[in-house]
């Protein structure tokens, strides 16, 4: 009798243990201050990415503005895991820095990438402890960079990552917006290609991630117009959150996805109040119209 009481109480402590590990909260993003030049700090995170066995994907100025810089990259641990399945998950494969200048305050910030990997791969992976590894490393890269190393910009449980939505109604991670189906993967590639490449809809390429064998491609596409684009959203909803961008297609296959932006944006800006979300209501359907544009 005293070894099932036993068997019971180790098992209740593991459930409870389970439990609180899924409750713990993950800040969206994390924050230095230093001083210098955008381009000089811009040169050092890219040396240091490559030092620490990262690949540099692209990067670009949001809203055009000099003092706002956006570096992307990943490394091949990473879109191994990312990869598998063969789904729109594969966004997670990319990470992304900050740079935002202030007067003489120059801000690094970090999109937290075990955020992003717990909304984006949610159950579909086992490979938590070695994303933790990646997303350490990434931090340890920010923490060099320079002082005052903090969170910021809200946070939520890992439980709720992996089901997340704004609210009642409003979309999840497993409901992307199919822009549209095309003849073949490498069809919509050119045509994407040629589209960015052209500028259409205030479009610029800012990053690709191609993998010609698994048919997968992510773009990062920098929303260039001044009326509704990256200019007008982000003073609105938060210039500090500018590692968020910049936004996303992925081609799989023959189709060409996009998380929604009712979820995108929402997942990014997780303190954003509904008052400040119906200012930029036209902004979803804004991004979608401009993405689904790049495929014909």
């Amino acid at each position: 009798m005293k070894s099932l009481s036993k068997i019971i109480l180790l098992i209740s402590i593991f459930l409870i243990s389970i439990n609180a590990n899924s409750q713990e909260k993950l800040s969206s993003y994390y924050k230095v201050t230093t001083k210098g030049s955008v381009n000089d700090i811009k040169a050092k995170l890219k040396t240091k990415l490559k030092e620490k066995g990262y690949t540099y994907l692209g990067g670009y100025n949001p809203e055009g503005k000099a003092n706002m810089y956006v570096l992307t990259f990943t490394n091949k641990n990473l879109y191994g895991i990312a990869l598998y399945g063969k789904t729109h998950k594969a966004i997670a494969a990319v990470m992304k820095f900050g740079i935002l200048k202030k007067a003489n305050v120059v801000t690094i910030s970090l999109l937290n990438p075990e955020y992003i990997f717990y909304a984006y791969l949610r159950n579909t992976t086992s490979s938590y402890d070695k994303l933790k590894n990646i997303s350490d490393e990434v931090h340890a890269i920010l923490k060099s960079m320079g002082d005052n190393y903090s969170a910021f910009g809200g946070e939520l449980s890992k439980k709720d990552l992996k089901k997340y939505h704004y609210m009642m109604g409003m979309p999840y991670f497993t409901d992307p917006v199919e822009l549209n189906e095309m003849e073949s993967f490498e069809t919509a590639c050119s045509t994407i290609e040629k589209n960015l490449k052209a500028g259409k809809g205030g479009t610029s390429k800012v990053y690709r991630m191609k993998f010609a064998k698994s048919k997968i491609a992510i773009y990062g596409v920098a929303l260039k117009s001044k009326k509704e684009g990256e200019a007008y959203f982000l003073p609105t909803i938060g210039e500090d959150h500018i590692a968020a961008m910049p936004y996303e297609i992925i081609v799989i296959d023959k189709k060409v996805l996009m998380l929604h932006g009712k979820y995108r944006l929402a997942l990014h800006w997780p303190e954003l109040t509904m008052g400040q979300f119906m200012k930029i209501v036209s902004t979803p359907g804004y991004i979608e119209d401009t993405m689904e544009a790049l495929t014909k």
